[in-house]
């Protein structure tokens, strides 16, 4: 499944993850950096998260975002002011660009939805000078991503079968494991390979902000409640109550999210 027909809706990928995405930029740009004159590519730019916090920090050069899902790219480029953006659709696997385009080039929470990650990474690398730097994150789905375990665990636990399936596929995703992201970079070629983890937090107003994107039929756990009927759907989101409300009153609830980050160089002599 390509990340195109796995997100498709560009106000539903909002609530759903969006607001996230926008969190995470910040701490994800602090680790792989950024510098003024630079010309940048956004390599799965979703609604254009990274792509606007980038152009926020530094004096950039020019910032190239790319999408598969055309959803996302009309979004990004409805509400782009900044002359030096330039939105397209296109693949990751296969991005449209020369050889050496660009001197950064970063990745924000695509790499475990791309099947093809090897081929993907390298891409990364090909459109990069020599010299440099190729970053990217992922979530730590399984240790550091709160809001979606309770999700998944719960699921798995009301529904074995359907709901035990979805939480697998969810957690086997590619470059999601301890140090697979590193591994991946060393065997691209790339070299002074960094990998460590970047954090925000999940904050919602109460239980419905919480459950009501699982009903956008997205991605993850709302592609899972899609295929719920109404009784099923009733029975878990009664669960997820219960573990939201943890003994507490509905209200405001803070959850950390951790992502698996990376980055390397572009060898010179390449």
């Amino acid at each position: 499944m390509s990340v195109a027909s796995t997100f498709s809706d560009s106000s539903a990928y909002e609530m759903q993850m969006g607001r996230w995405s926008r969190r995470l930029a910040e701490p994800f740009l602090e680790f792989a950096g950024l510098a003024d004159g630079e010309r940048i590519l956004d390599a799965g730019c979703g609604t254009g998260s990274l792509t606007f916090a980038a152009a926020r920090r530094v004096s950039v050069r020019a910032i190239a975002g790319i999408d598969r899902a055309a959803a996302f790219i009309g979004y990004a480029t409805s509400v782009n002011r900044d002359p030096r953006v330039e939105f397209r659709q296109g693949d990751i696997c296969a991005l449209p660009f020369p050889d050496s385009s660009f001197d950064r080039v970063l990745s924000l929470l695509v790499l475990h939805f791309v099947p093809q990650t090897a081929v993907a990474v390298r891409e990364l690398r090909r459109v990069a000078r020599p010299g440099a730097t190729v970053a990217a994150a992922v979530w730590d789905g399984r240790g550091g991503f709160v809001a979606q375990r309770m999700f998944f665990d719960i699921a798995a636990m009301a529904d074995p079968e359907g709901g035990g399936r979805a939480r697998a596929q969810q957690f086997t995703r590619p470059l999601c494991r301890p140090g697979e992201l590193e591994a991946a970079w060393k065997a691209a070629g790339l070299e002074d390979v960094v990998q460590g983890t970047v954090a925000t937090r999940m904050e919602f107003t109460s239980f419905d902000d919480f459950w009501e994107p699982y009903l956008g039929g997205q991605a993850g756990g709302a592609s899972y409640v899609a295929t719920l009927t109404e009784d099923q759907r009733n029975r878990l989101r009664e669960h997820l109550r219960l573990a939201y409300l943890d003994g507490d009153a509905d209200g405001p609830r803070s959850y950390a999210a951790i992502a698996w980050a990376v980055k390397g160089v572009v060898p010179k002599s390449s």
